[in-house]
């Protein structure tokens, strides 16, 4: 079982319009190798899933300045001028969602859960146009699953099955994006044999990765 491609092949996987996600934060655990070969195509008005776009020209920002994104699911975009600008102007239409309720849409796509109940956000903007159910007297906000087309990653070692293993705090929002995608595709440091990484330490298991990329 060997799933690895070649970097040059991403583009086969892209159409306009599709949902990605790319994990990392503020850069730390972004593909940036692959981000950089999706520039290389046409593919435009996609639908971008991370946690923020790091900083204009720079890792997932970089689809930002070269305007390939039309719609961001994103924490927080404080730090990217060119985010901010664009949906200031229109041209991206953005959903702030709380870092933890993000995660856990994820979470809830990859486990096959209808959504998740969380408190945070009750009777703000992030309440607007959602179900309110009462659970022991308490209200919560039903915040429905986020499914992907295609997500990438970024870990540091896989073996040729797909067991991946991050460093550090790389792991972020890579690991819940896994479960939530159609395809999802990891750029990866170093490919091992299959055997060679102790399963009590992967962090991602193989049934959830279609390809690797040695990056």
């Amino acid at each position: 079982m060997d799933k690895k491609i070649e970097i040059n092949e991403i583009g086969k996987f892209l159409t306009d319009g599709m949902t990605i996600s790319i994990g990392g934060f503020l850069g730390c655990g972004n593909a940036h190798n692959i981000i950089d070969e999706i520039l290389k195509t046409d593919v435009k008005d996609l639908t971008l899933v991370a946690t923020d776009t790091f900083f204009e020209g720079e890792g997932v920002g970089k689809l930002i300045t070269n305007r390939r994104v039309s719609k961001l699911m994103a924490s927080h975009i404080g730090t990217n001028k060119d985010t901010q600008q664009q949906v200031n102007d229109g041209l991206i239409e953005v959903e702030l969602v709380p870092q933890g309720t993000l995660a856990e849409r994820l979470r809830s796509a990859g486990a096959g859960l209808g959504g998740v109940l969380t408190r945070t956000g009750l009777g703000t903007l992030v309440q607007e146009g959602k179900d309110v159910i009462t659970v022991d007297g308490k209200d919560f906000i039903l915040e429905k699953p986020i499914h992907i087309d295609l997500a990438i990653l970024k870990a540091h070692k896989s073996d040729k099955a797909g067991n991946l293993l991050y460093k550090g705090a790389t792991r972020n929002f890579n690991v819940p994006m896994a479960g939530a995608a159609k395809i999802t595709i990891a750029e990866v440091e170093e490919i091992v044999e299959n055997g060679e990484i102790d399963p009590s330490f992967v962090h991602t298991p193989f049934v959830y990765i279609n390809h690797i990329i040695k990056a």
